[in-house]
């Protein structure tokens, strides 16, 4: 938590207060989803009109930067491009495979994509450039990590 901006950390404090958590509830920390600051946005929007509730990500990103993975439970501050807060995520599902092992049933809860072969191009795209940028190699056969997750702050109206 120590990273946080002053108004990532009031975000947090009014997420704890407001569902009534204890001071201490672990904090996997902030993150967007997305690179850019138009895909950011975009992806932002599914996340909080419900349409995205799931994300996907690439296990050698974990591996290169020594950041833990996600795990079921795991409490995110989701932001925008500039780090301002947007809500809270908690992850309810994990599910490893192989990139090429996607199936349409688990991309759809994504909510970007309305057929496999755009999630694949997409993301395929999304994790080849992700990768040139942060050291690893990516292929169809890499790993990745499908989070399934819920918005839990602010609360659905």
């Amino acid at each position: 938590m120590d990273s946080m901006t002053p108004s990532q950390r009031t975000y947090w404090q009014a997420f704890l207060r407001d569902t009534g958590r204890p001071l201490d509830t672990p904090f996997y920390g902030c993150d967007v989803i997305g690179d850019t600051r138009e895909l950011i946005a975009e992806l932002m929007a599914l996340v909080l009109s419900g349409k995205k509730r799931a994300t996907t990500s690439c296990l050698a990103e974990y591996e290169t930067s020594g950041e833990a993975p996600p795990q079921v439970g795991s409490l995110t501050l989701l932001t925008d491009f500039d780090g301002n807060p947007a809500c809270v995520i908690e992850t309810t599902a994990v599910t490893p495979l192989r990139f090429c092992d996607m199936t349409f049933d688990l991309c759809q809860r994504e909510g970007e994509d309305d057929c496999l072969e755009s999630w694949v191009n997409n993301h395929q795209t999304f994790f080849g450039r992700e990768g040139a940028a942060k050291g690893y190699p990516f292929t169809p056969e890499s790993l990745v990590l499908f989070e399934d997750f819920e918005v839990v702050y602010p609360p659905a109206s």
